[in-house]
């Protein structure tokens, strides 16, 4: 247990993206259970985001699946007969998501996009992905202090909350000063519309800017962290040294990615001697690195959040430790 954005709560939570964008369970009951098996084993934060939907036309025009992702969890929430007052929901904003045209009809897209809304994108480290028969799914930037200021307002009332706990800046957008982003974050805290706030997708000066900006209000730092993706930049320890805490996203390489699993071999040489899956080693491996991190790996089913949970009770010798330390080193 440690404690975030006011709650004290298990160092793994979970994230709702596999839930919400492409891959989701086709049945949205299922979707439901699996956030009730979640928060019956023990999960206490779930991490949600403004971006998790899917666009139903090429562009950035507003489908009808917006807000998908929220309003998941605010019926899960709202169906579940536990505490509900001990559960942390953050979820994030900045980002939209796009659908790109056919190639033989790329050049009709522009039509079919927003005026104003003509960004730079900002490829996830997955890129873009296939979504259906008429183009790919992708993600792109939008960061100024008015997108961020509705978005923040339209997520709160998605989420039936006069204030969000926690609200993550969901990416940099390089078309904006990262201040000025921040900015936009003091201002919702002055009004009462956020109490805590995140930064994702940063960098050491990025999380100085925050922290001269926002003070006692920035809390945390969601980078993306696993063996197939061990920090370079050392954000980790740069949190340690600050007291921040650090939130790992895609801990387990990312669902939609594909990843080298020989990063993964020495977990599942360890797995087999505690005769668990090695996603549940590769979870407990990343909450010994950090007295403060917290993990939310995705799930889609029931099973997957049982597991990856039990990771908070996984006990890693220091030999073991070691010899996943240096395997993720090599």
């Amino acid at each position: 247990m440690a404690k975030l954005a006011g709650f004290e709560t298990p160092r793994l939570g979970m994230g709702t993206m596999a839930l919400a964008i492409e891959g989701r369970p086709t049945d949205r009951r299922e979707a439901i259970d699996t956030i009730h098996a979640a928060l019956d084993e023990g999960v206490r934060y779930l991490d949600t985001a403004w971006s998790y939907y899917l666009p139903s036309k090429p562009g950035t025009g507003e489908p009808e699946d917006l807000g998908y992702g929220e309003k998941l969890v605010y019926e899960a929430l709202h169906t579940w007969d536990g505490p509900r007052d001990e559960v942390l929901v953050a979820t994030k904003t900045g980002w939209l998501r796009t659908l790109s045209a056919p190639a033989a009809t790329a050049d009709s897209a522009a039509s079919d996009t927003e005026s104003g809304t003509d960004r730079s994108a900002i490829a996830d480290q997955t890129g873009a992905v296939s979504g259906n028969n008429f183009g790919e799914y992708g993600w792109q930037a939008d960061a100024r202090p008015e997108t961020i200021i509705r978005q923040a307002k339209e997520s709160a009332l998605r989420l039936g909350v006069g204030t969000l706990s926690l609200l993550y800046s969901h990416c940099h957008d390089p078309q904006v000063p990262y201040d000025e982003q921040m900015g936009a974050f003091r201002q919702l805290v002055d009004e009462g519309v956020v109490r805590y706030v995140g930064i994702s997708r940063v960098d050491a000066a990025d999380i100085e800017t925050a922290s001269e900006i926002l003070d006692d209000a920035f809390v945390a730092v969601q980078n993306q962290f696993s063996p197939s993706f061990p920090d370079p930049d050392h954000t980790l320890e740069y949190c340690e040294q600050r007291g921040l805490a650090f939130v790992c996203w895609s801990p387990l390489g990312g669902f939609l990615d594909k990843i080298d699993q020989r990063k993964y071999d020495a977990f599942r040489t360890v797995a087999a001697v505690h005769d668990c899956s090695y996603q549940r080693v590769v979870l407990a491996w990343e909450m010994a690195q950090y007295d403060r991190l917290f993990t939310i790996p995705s799930a889609r089913n029931p099973h997957e959040i049982q597991d990856s949970f039990a990771a908070t009770r996984l006990i890693l010798t220091p030999d073991e430790l070691r010899f996943l330390d240096e395997s993720v080193a090599r």
